[in-house]
């Protein structure tokens, strides 16, 4: 038994291929199914099997094109309802694909009808592999608020459950998740045993820590259910719709979304006004899909092919697709802009100002500036109105979700300047910083 597993670095996640070096299992693929294709191609195997763990929350699945292409089996909880054929899988079935058993363990937690995949070598010689999804993870376990957030203390409940019942199994079996954990990385049931709290702490006691440890859900992860549900990433996504300049004026006009992809700096020191600067990274989607209202008209700027390539790319495996796209010309004149610093410049400056954190809650309570205003940057389109008047300095962790902040704040009319520096250079600078009550 032999497993590739695959790092989807935009979403956060890995999928795994599995193979006895003729015929091969995938668990929980993206919808963009070429680099899964191409591994299995390079190992010389068959997609015989796709199983998703779940009916995922955070992007659209390409599980079920994947199967229909190679005329594979497609695992899926026989109790999740959806609108498509499947092999419906049940707690204890087993699958044979090739020369590998594959036990299906019901899960529960992550979501209702959660599972996990065990697959061995039918021989035995080899330790057992544990696809866990969203179930345990390494030293942790998946959040339990994405299904509703009134339901996160029973699923955090059943969490503690499945997790427990996971680390029951040979402490030599191979744990590969789908979220949160380093490729590269070795880990056994036995090792979790040794420091992951659902298996070190009693269960009320887990539940509360885990669950006021969730932060903010991005707001598209309420639409990928039902694309799931549906079966949406099936199909090839719309490609981007080429605007003329004119079209992107009568965008911003009409309250529209216009997204520049370029670098922060190169945005901040010149961009069509109105425009929001979102800088092109593995962040990218995320972020879009955070701030842009769902199925609202979005057109993106770019200076560079391969830039606008991977960001549509990106937003295709969250379930945006068809965006505007506009090529800036260099020549082109863009007279809005904004002011830079760094940590240094802040320090310097004697002025009045006000200081705006748009880092998230655990970040800004673990440390912050004593007069910083805690705006989280998702919240700031909405929310910018509520800031006191005078000039806005903004920062973040790393200058990213600040330019992003900064762009739709000077959009808004307010006099900015962007702190874009690592927040590492505060203590380096000894500048003050406070910690929350």
């Amino acid at each position: 038994m032999q497993v590739l597993t695959l790092e989807i670095p935009e979403l956060g996640n890995h999928t795994h291929l599995v193979h006895d070096g003729r015929r091969a299992l995938v668990v929980d693929p993206p919808r963009d199914i070429a680099p899964i294709e191409a591994a299995a191609e390079a190992a010389g195997v068959e997609i015989a099997a796709v199983a998703d763990t779940h009916i995922h929350h955070d992007y659209v699945s390409g599980a079920l094109g994947l199967a229909r292409r190679h005329g594979a089996d497609y695992l899926l909880s026989a109790d999740e309802p959806v609108h498509f054929e499947r092999v419906g899988v049940r707690d204890g079935d087993v699958q044979i694909v090739g020369g590998l058993q594959v036990t299906v363990l019901a899960t529960p937690g992550h979501t209702r009808h959660h599972q996990a995949f065990e697959v061995r070598d039918l021989d035995g010689e080899t330790p057992a592999a544990l696809f866990s999804g969203g179930s345990l993870l390494h030293g942790t376990v998946g959040r339990t608020d994405l299904v509703d957030r009134r339901l996160r203390f029973d699923l955090a409940r059943a969490q503690w459950r499945s997790a427990r019942a996971l680390a029951l199994r040979d402490p030599a079996t191979r744990l590969l998740p789908t979220h949160g954990f380093d490729a590269e990385a070795d880990g056994t049931l036995g090792a979790e045993l040794q420091f992951n709290p659902a298996l070190l702490q009693d269960r009320d006691p887990f539940v509360e820590e885990l669950v006021a440890g969730f932060g903010p859900v991005p707001a598209y992860y309420d639409h990928m259910a039902p694309l799931n549900r549906a079966g949406a990433g099936r199909a090839r996504p719309r490609p981007g719709r080429p605007v003329t300049r004119n079209e992107v004026t009568d965008a911003i006009l009409a309250g529209e979304w216009v997204i520049d992809l370029r670098r922060r700096d190169t945005f901040a020191h010149g961009h069509v006004a109105g425009s929001v600067g979102v800088e092109y990274s593995h962040q990218f989607a995320t972020y879009v899909g955070w701030l842009v209202p769902w199925a609202d008209d979005l057109v993106l700027l770019y200076d560079s092919a391969d830039d606008v390539g991977s960001a549509l790319h990106d937003l295709a495996a969250i379930g945006i697709e068809g965006p505007g796209i506009h090529d800036l010309d260099p020549a082109t004149a863009l007279p809005a802009t904004f002011r830079r610093t760094d940590w240094v410049g802040f320090r310097e400056h004697a002025g009045p100002r006000v200081v705006v954190d748009v880092r998230q809650r655990d970040e800004y309570e673990a440390g912050h500036l004593p007069d910083a205003v805690h705006l989280p940057v998702h919240e700031v389109d909405r929310r910018g109105v509520e800031l006191p008047p005078g000039e806005l300095w903004v920062h973040c962790r790393s200058g990213y979700r600040a330019g992003i902040a900064s762009s739709l704040l000077h959009n808004a009319g307010r006099s900015v300047v962007h702190v874009d520096d690592s927040w590492d250079r505060v203590t380096e600078l000894a500048i003050p910083t406070t910690v929350a009550a």
